[in-house]
């Protein structure tokens, strides 16, 4: 998690639903939560949307990919998914901590190497 500010840690707010990454684009998926009763979607396809419960991506993946040996080799590294807190709804940093577990708990580690 980067950009953190918030000591409060809250419990039981947050409750996972679904996310729709997958390879090639693990990263790239809609992440559904259910925040205090009300059901939220986050995802890079929601950047323009007029619905109130659908909201920008605010994550990144913690792994990484890439080629070495002068391109001849691949490798493709996974990592906790990083939760960016200025990234996130203001109603909904003081669960910065909770949305972090239940993401971090719920959706396999990036990065798939669908990248490459």
């Amino acid at each position: 998690m980067i950009n953190y500010i918030n000591d409060e840690h809250n419990t039981e707010h947050v409750k996972f639903v679904s996310y729709t990454g997958k390879y090639p684009n693990l990263c790239s998926g809609i992440l559904t939560l259910l925040i205090d009763g009300v059901q939220c979607k986050f995802g890079n396809s929601f950047w323009d949307s007029d619905n109130d419960n659908e909201y920008p991506c605010f994550w990144s993946s913690g792994g990484s990919c890439g080629f070495t040996n002068h391109y001849a080799d691949s490798y493709v590294n996974s990592g906790e998914w990083i939760i960016d807190e200025e990234d996130l709804p203001k109603q909904f940093r003081k669960y910065v901590k909770e949305i972090d577990e239940v993401f971090n708990s719920n959706v396999r580690y990036g990065c798939c190497g669908g990248c490459l």
